[in-house]
């Protein structure tokens, strides 16, 4: 179902959908220079890429890696003027790329030559796919309006943004199934707490009254029913967000939030974590027929619900990847009421890997590709939502019904 490939200063994987290639891209720029010679140089090899797999001006959503926030102004720019009215949905990360680049960028394409893939594009911040019956509606770089510093008042009123800014295209809240919430020094305290607290305290509220998977949930559905999340740390001091919704009125699409047997349930942490559980499913399935698409949120080195492998950089690694591997196999797949459609790691299309460190960087980076192989990986520096974790990590995968 994927084919795999890297080459210099990209490494893509190729899925085919329905009869639709999707590829998910990871570029580096080859070499150094100014900012504006390493983003065209990264923006070309994911041009050439697209032309090469039919997806020449698709790319409909893309994260771009910053290690300036104060180049984000100047980088809009340049992307702007490179896409033109072929412009993605495009997120501005301040996480400095791993390998001393000043720009990383992640991308996705869907072809459109043939399947009848329609494209939408709303500007930077929204771009909606439809294929099959199913609209995908990507939304990127949602920043708070709030003048209030507060990180649960920039928290809330980012949700509120992005509420607002799918309800522009007549989308709900509920139809949301993953989310990126990356706030600037994540861990850092805020009055008698912390920021990460407070981040979850606005989700809490904010998810409160939100019926996800309305329409879409297995039947008999009764337990907690979240969207997949990533919440990490970021340069400055503010909080962004971005977004994946889903829209059909096909009967047979199902949205399984997967949580992990090795896990404690995030929403369902003790009060030691926070006065509010943090809101969001260890990953979020969409299951068509004999096909899944696996949104594998933000996974560290937790068990239950403690950090394991304290100090230990390779311990925290591999028990990341264990976790990962449990989560998206096919016991926990079974489980979950998907018998035949779990994943292995070799399933994974597209892979972001969060290092606390810098100078950990060569070692996470040969544990993974020991795990991985050639997956298309960004590596970039962000803190975890815990001060002893060092390293998180994300995906998405993709299987089809075995047996």
């Amino acid at each position: 179902m994927i084919r795999m490939h890297s080459n210099a200063g990209v490494g893509y994987s190729v899925v085919d959908l329905g009869g639709v290639p999707h590829v998910f891209a990871s570029a580096v720029p080859r070499n150094g220079g100014s900012l504006e010679e390493q983003v065209l140089d990264a923006l070309s090899t994911i041009k050439d890429l697209s032309e090469e797999q039919g997806t020449l001006g698709s790319i409909v959503m893309q994260a771009v890696f910053m290690q300036d926030i104060n180049d984000v102004a100047a980088c809009r720019e340049i992307i702007d003027r490179f896409y033109g009215a072929d412009l993605p949905a495009t997120s501005y990360i301040p996480q400095p790329p791993c390998g001393g680049k000043r720009v990383a960028i992640e991308a996705l394409g869907v072809g459109r030559k043939r399947g009848g893939v329609q494209i939408e594009r709303f500007g930077e911040n929204m771009v909606v796919t439809r294929h099959a019956g199913i609209a995908w509606m990507h939304v990127a770089d949602i920043w708070p309006q709030t003048p209030s510093p507060a990180t649960y008042d920039r928290s809330l009123d980012g949700f509120r943004q992005m509420r607002d800014r799918l309800a522009s295209q007549g989308v709900k809240f509920e139809q949301v199934i993953r989310t990126w919430l990356y706030l600037g020094d994540i861990v850092g305290p805020e009055g008698d707490t912390q920021r990460y607290k407070e981040l979850n305290r606005a989700r809490t509220d904010f998810y409160a009254d939100i019926p996800f998977g309305v329409g879409h949930k297995p039947q008999g559905w009764d337990k907690a029913f979240y969207p997949a999340s990533t919440g990490i740390g970021t340069g400055g001091q503010d909080v962004t967000m971005s977004c994946i919704a889903l829209l059909s009125d096909r009967p047979d699409v199902l949205c399984v939030p997967l949580e992990n047997p090795q896990q404690t349930a995030a929403c369902e942490y003790a009060h030691q974590y926070g006065p509010q559980s943090p809101k969001f499913a260890r990953a979020m399935v969409v299951a068509t027929g004999d096909a899944a698409t696996t949104f594998v949120s933000g996974t560290a080195s937790i068990t239950a619900s403690e950090t394991r492998h304290l100090d230990d950089l390779q311990g925290q690694t591999q028990q990341t990847w264990d976790n990962i591997e449990a989560l998206i196999g096919e016991d926990n797949f079974r489980g979950h009421g998907l018998p035949g459609l779990g994943a292995a790691l070799d399933d994974l299309a597209l892979v972001r890997v969060y290092i606390k460190r810098e100078e950990d960087y060569p070692v996470v980076r040969m544990n993974c590709e020991t795990r991985l192989g050639e997956v298309p990986t960004i590596y970039a520096i962000g803190d975890v939502c815990r001060p002893e974790l060092l390293v998180e990590i994300e995906g998405i995968a993709f299987s089809r019904r075995r047996g």
